[in-house]
């Protein structure tokens, strides 16, 4: 006997699509102050993408990743949380860290190796930038079992691209998620490449929202850039978890605009025509417009809001970049809270070397300083 046990729907949502339309019906409830505060964000974001960028060909940042056309996926969902709430990020979420509080002269330390740029303040509800593909998402399913363990009504929200979806953490993470129901939002911004390989070659699903399915819980795909879309499937998402009803795959279909990081070249890959049709779908101009529609916004008030960005930012670089060095063994006080025996070796060969290094710079100052007084003496 054959018999169909089960059918299943994935749905897709777009309110505001790349034209412009939409329909007021399905607009989500955002205050205009708050959609003034989502513009400005995603404008800030967009500075603070392009200026480290520019640091980075400079020489004055490490390997970068940008999230350029991502803004929406990261504005849109920040905003549909509660300061409680828990984030697990990957390594693209920079604007997520400047909502929740983060300085941005912070992130600029981090992205140019200092690791207290990721000390985050214990009021903050954020995990450090986690650069191993999917391994922060157990942590986050962890937290959220956590949250109902302790019949509290926080939720944890964990980021990734579509390359962790081949992972083994993401599974073991949905299982987990789906077996206990735990408060826990899964937003994949499928930003079409994991490095050089598309996703037709990461999966053979139609849509990444579909393999909540087999863990039991729902799964949607959303326009990523869309902010009212994303805003409305999170603030969904997490209003189901907070009552219990278990976790949420969101999958926001956007675009990375630019390379995966900074040692990438996008060109060898994708085409430009490619990149030139998602340019067109650039979140916030899509969002920019219907503001300016509405009259939320002018045009006076959007170059007040950029140059304003743009002075922070600067500022921003002024800090991270006048922040005393730290101590070269600095290194080894975020390992571990008990040092191995080999690391505290490392560490006592670390504190050796330094000191030579300084004994000998110290020697080349005063023996430079020396050679310029001989000079005036001479030229007297």
């Amino acid at each position: 006997m054959r018999k169909i046990i089960a059918n299943f729907e994935v749905p897709y949502l777009q309110i505001l699509n790349e034209n412009g339309k939409f329909d007021e019906k399905d607009l989500p409830k955002i205050s205009e102050e708050n959609l003034k505060k989502m513009y400005e964000f995603m404008i800030l974001t967009r500075v603070f993408d392009d200026k480290a960028w520019k640091l980075q060909r400079q020489g004055r940042l490490g390997t970068y990743a940008q999230m350029k056309g991502q803004e929406a996926c990261q504005i849109g969902s920040a905003f549909a949380l509660e300061k409680n709430d828990l984030i697990f990020p990957a390594f693209r979420e920079n604007g997520i860290f400047m909502i929740k509080g983060v300085l941005p002269e912070m992130l600029f330390r981090y992205w140019a190796g200092d690791e207290r740029g990721m000390q985050i303040p214990s009021k903050i509800n954020i995990f450090p930038i986690s650069i191993t593909v999917g391994s922060h998402l157990p942590h986050a399913v962890g937290a959220a079992m956590a949250f109902k363990y302790l019949e509290q009504k926080n939720v944890s929200v964990v980021y990734f691209g579509d390359g962790a979806t081949s992972e083994g953490d993401f599974h073991e993470a949905m299982n987990f998620a789906g077996v206990y129901k735990s408060p826990c939002i899964f937003i994949c911004e499928n930003n079409q490449w994991a490095i050089s390989v598309p996703v037709k070659e990461q999966t053979a699903s139609q849509t990444i929202a579909q393999k909540a399915i087999a863990y039991g819980f729902p799964g949607i795909q959303v326009d990523g850039n869309d902010l009212f879309s994303v805003y409305k499937a999170t603030s969904e998402a997490v209003a189901r978890a907070r009552k219990g009803e278990g976790p949420t795959l969101i999958e926001c279909f956007t675009y990375r605009i630019g390379d995966h990081t900074t040692s990438d070249d996008s060109k060898r890959y994708r085409s430009e025509n490619e990149v030139r049709e998602w340019e067109k779908k650039d979140p916030i101009i899509r969002f920019e417009n219907y503001l300016l529609q509405k009259k939320i916004i002018n045009p006076a008030l959007i170059g007040k809001i950029k140059s304003e960005s743009e002075a922070q930012i600067e500022r921003a670089v002024s800090l991270a970049e006048s922040a005393k060095p730290q101590s070269p063994t600095e290194m080894f006080n975020y390992l571990y809270q008990d040092l191995t025996s080999n690391l505290k070796e490392q560490m006592e060969q670390s504190k050796r070397e330094n000191k030579v290094i300084t004994k000998n710079v110290g020697a080349s100052e005063r023996a430079v300083e020396n050679a310029g007084v001989v000079g005036e003496l001479e030229e007297a």
